[in-house]
């Protein structure tokens, strides 16, 4: 038996939660969740794989049960998410580790890894974005607000913010949608409910430009360092498409794509695949 702990660190001040399982003696792997979820999208795959590795699933900060401090004491954008990850990652002791990275999970651990190239020792992507090709038409009224950052085109995303959409991420391009837990999207939309958590998220859509603006950067990444990449993607996603996964394959010729007949979320179907994929790769 493997249990999963619940545990609380302190980043210099800023109270980051996370969950871990698995032998610390074998190699870690750092999973990174996405909008608009936390380290609960993970329930069920840590299981599956806390025989094989050392598991560590943080909360990223305004998400899930980490710190939600005020914007007006916080800058919510993604180089401050990655430094706040980063430096988790030395509070506890990490030296060295793999990352799974998932949507915004992806932006935030690619630049740890750029800045760290050293300590990460290969990469999982599971619908984790990271050229322009994968970007799907969901992202235009996103991008009008990138271009336009006006009141309106703000207020008009509010609707990427409803308990009704929240679950239609969880439920698009799922063959079986009796097959996807309610309690993942009741546990996100109650945790958006929180006061100041939906201007945080708007904050963050509006920064999303700033990843964008570093897909070259990520991309030269890849081609000087050539981590281990697993791209183990949900063909279905309507906002990262199959596209974005196989161009990994451009700067890293021997990375590892593969598709699953699902959507964004694909560890709501298919955990135990995801779960084969990565001890096969972790093995390698």
């Amino acid at each position: 038996m493997n249990p999963v702990t619940y545990r609380t660190a302190d980043v210099d001040g800023f109270e980051v939660f996370y969950r871990e399982a698995g032998d610390a003696s074998k190699p870690t792997l750092l999973l990174l969740h996405g909008f608009p979820t936390s380290s609960h999208m993970f329930r069920e795959l840590i299981p599956l794989l806390a025989g094989h590795c050392h598991l560590v699933a943080p909360d990223l900060p305004g998400f899930g049960r980490s710190a939600l401090p005020p914007r007006d004491r916080f800058s919510y954008t993604f180089d401050r998410l990655a430094q706040v990850i980063g430096r988790f990652t030395e509070v506890i002791g990490l030296d060295r580790f793999a990352l799974y990275v998932f949507d915004y999970g992806a932006p935030t651990g690619l630049r740890i890894a750029m800045a760290n190239p050293g300590r990460v020792t290969a990469i999982v992507s599971q619908n984790g974005n990271a050229y322009e090709e994968g970007l799907s038409d969901g992202w235009n009224p996103i991008q009008r607000y990138w271009r336009e950052p006006t009141d309106a085109n703000r207020q008009a995303l509010r609707a990427l913010l409803t308990p009704a959409s929240i679950r239609w991420q969880y439920e698009h391009g799922v063959a079986d949608t009796a097959q996807v837990s309610p309690d993942g999207s009741a546990l996100d939309a109650c945790y958006l409910q929180r006061p100041g958590a939906d201007d945080i998220q708007l904050d963050l859509l509006l920064d999303y430009a700033s990843n964008v603006a570093l897909y070259p950067a990520f991309q030269a990444y890849f081609r000087e360092h050539q981590p281990k990449l697993l791209a183990i993607w949900g063909r279905n996603d309507p906002f990262f498409l199959p596209p974005g996964a196989e161009a990994y394959q451009r700067d890293l010729p021997n990375a590892d794509v593969r598709f699953l007949d699902t959507g964004h979320f694909a560890l709501e179907t298919h955990a135990g695949e995801v779960a084969g994929a990565i001890i096969e790769f972790m093995g390698r």
